[in-house]
């Protein structure tokens, strides 16, 4: 399906077939889904990919199976060492404890549709819509996702439409609006696109 979706989306826009003829089919980049995948995603917040893959890698190391029971029995002094900030520890803490509470039923969200899962993702502490969106993207595979707070999305898009400036949010969505039903993939072109920045003297 990817690949056939990129195709689509290389035939209507012609920038996008660049990226595409120049990249190739970009990575699924998926992710299970559950506790562990949201923890992930909560200490992406804001941060580089690299830092938050180190203090992931260290939490996985200090908590096997990572289910939120056994997260909730790390202490301010554990987690700070692993890397989190005492805002997104107490993110993680009142996730684990909201979904131990029965308030949010991971594997339910699955058979939602995407509005829905952004309400219940949403409704707890710290996860707000570019936290649900890269789950509904990445962790539940689903294709018309458009992560409007992405700065790297952003940014991607600006270097690839030769804008003047970023976009502000309301102009990313248009921006994204005919790239429909697969704006998903069209997401990962650019993230591909963002990583892989064509040098200055072959634009």
């Amino acid at each position: 399906m990817l690949a056939t979706a990129a195709s689509e989306l290389a035939a209507a826009d012609p920038d996008l077939g660049a990226v595409l003829d120049r990249l190739g089919p970009p990575p699924l980049w998926d992710r299970e889904p559950g506790f562990p995948t949201l923890v992930r995603i909560i200490l992406e917040q804001q941060v580089s990919l690299a830092s938050a893959k180190a203090a992931y890698t260290k939490l996985t190391a200090a908590v096997s199976p990572l289910e939120p029971t056994s997260f909730l029995a790390l202490d301010d002094t554990a987690l700070k060492t692993i890397g989190f900030s005492g805002q997104k520890g107490r993110y993680c803490r009142s996730l684990a404890s909201t979904i131990l509470e029965g308030s949010l039923d991971l594997e339910a969200l699955a058979a939602q549709p995407d509005g829905e899962v952004r309400r219940e993702l949403t409704g707890v502490t710290g996860i707000g819509p570019w936290t649900a969106d890269i789950y509904l993207l990445m962790a539940l595979g689903r294709p018309d996702i458009w992560p409007t707070g992405d700065l790297a999305l952003v940014a991607a898009a600006k270097d690839l439409k030769n804008l003047d400036s970023s976009p502000s949010p309301a102009e990313f969505k248009a921006l994204g609006e005919p790239w429909r039903p697969w704006r998903s993939v069209a997401a990962r072109l650019l993230w591909n696109h963002y990583l892989h920045p064509q040098p200055a003297a072959e634009q």
